[in-house]
C-alpha cells in the first residue's frame, strides 16, 4: 500500500528521494572532514617513504640527513617562486599533469622526457646549511623509458650545478636489464657529476660508448639502450627551461 501511495503521490516520492540524497551527502561530508588529517598523514608517509632511498644516498655524501631536516615547497615551474598558497603535503604532481587547469601541454620539439604534459607546480625537497643557504635540493622527475614511466628524485647540490644523486623509486623495466637503473653500482656514477658546461649549456648525460667529456659521462647500461636514453632525455627535461630550469636560476642567484 505504501508503494501505491507514493505512485500516486509523484511530489511525495520525490521530496522522499531527496531527503535520502541530502542525508547521505551530509554523511560523506562528513566522513571527509574527519578523515582528512589521516588522509594528509598517509599521504605524507608515502613520500618521505619514497624519499628514504635518496636520504639514504645523500647520507654518504653530506653526512645524515634525517626527515625532520627536509623542507617541502611548492615551486611554481615557469617561474621558478615558490608558492605558498598550494599545500605541500597534500598536492599531487602526477593528478595536476592530468589536469588541463593545472598543467601546461609541452611542445613535441621540447619533450624530451615524453610526458606530453607537465604540471604548473612541483613539490621540492630542500635541505638547508646553518645560514640557510641551501644544502641539497631534491627535484621530483619522471619520464618514459622502454617499458614504462620512470620516477624518481634527483639531488643537487646548493650550488645547482652538481649532481648529488639519482633514485628510482617506481618504474616497470625489463628485469636485469633496464631494471639495473636501480643497481647501487649505476646509481653510483652519478654522485659528484657536473651538469652544466662553462657555456651554460647542459651537458650532463647517458653516453653508450665512452667519449671526451668524462667529468659530465654516466655511461649506459648494457642491453638497456633505450631505458638508458629514457633516463638521459628525463634528466636533461627537468634540467632544463621547460622543467626546474627557472628554479635552479633562483637557486644560484641566492633567490630560493
Amino acid at each position: 500500500m505504501a508503494d501505491s501511495a507514493l505512485s500516486e503521490n509523484p511530489i511525495r516520492a520525490l521530496l522522499i528521494a531527496l531527503g535520502v540524497a541530502l542525508v547521505c551527502a551530509l554523511l560523506v561530508s562528513i566522513a571527509a572532514v574527519g578523515l582528512r588529517p589521516y588522509y594528509v598523514a598517509n599521504l605524507e608517509a608515502e613520500r618521505f617513504s619514497r624519499l628514504g632511498a635518496i636520504l639514504d644516498a645523500l647520507g654518504e655524501e653530506t653526512g645524515p640527513i634525517s626527515i625532520s631536516d627536509v623542507e617541502a615547497r611548492v615551486v611554481n615551474l615557469d617561474t621558478g617562486g615558490y608558492n605558498d598558497v598550494i599545500d605541500a603535503a597534500t598536492y599531487n604532481q602526477r593528478k595536476a599533469a592530468n589536469d588541463p587547469s593545472q598543467s601546461t601541454p609541452v611542445p613535441a620539439d621540447r619533450d624530451l622526457a615524453g610526458i606530453k604534459r607537465r604540471a604548473n607546480h612541483a613539490v621540492v625537497y630542500v635541505v638547508r646549511n646553518p645560514d640557510q643557504t641551501i644544502e641539497v635540493v631534491m627535484l621530483p622527475v619522471w619520464g618514459v623509458g622502454y617499458q614504462s614511466a620512470l620516477y624518481g628524485y634527483l639531488a643537487l647540490a646548493g650550488n645547482a650545478n652538481q649532481i648529488v644523486a639519482l633514485r628510482f623509486y617506481e618504474h616497470g623495466e625489463t628485469p636485469g636489464l633496464g631494471s639495473r637503473i636501480q643497481d647501487p653500482e649505476w646509481e653510483s656514477l652519478w654522485a659528484n657529476k657536473e651538469i652544466f658546461d662553462e657555456s651554460g649549456r647542459i651537458a650532463i648525460g647517458v653516453r653508450m660508448r665512452s667519449g671526451a667529456d668524462r667529468e659530465f659521462q654516466i655511461d649506459g647500461i648494457s642491453g638497456a639502450t633505450r631505458t638508458s636514453m629514457g633516463v638521459d632525455s628525463l634528466v636533461k627535461f627537468w634540467l632544463g627551461d621547460f622543467g626546474f630550469g627557472p628554479f635552479l636560476e633562483r637557486i644560484r642567484r641566492g633567490e630560493a
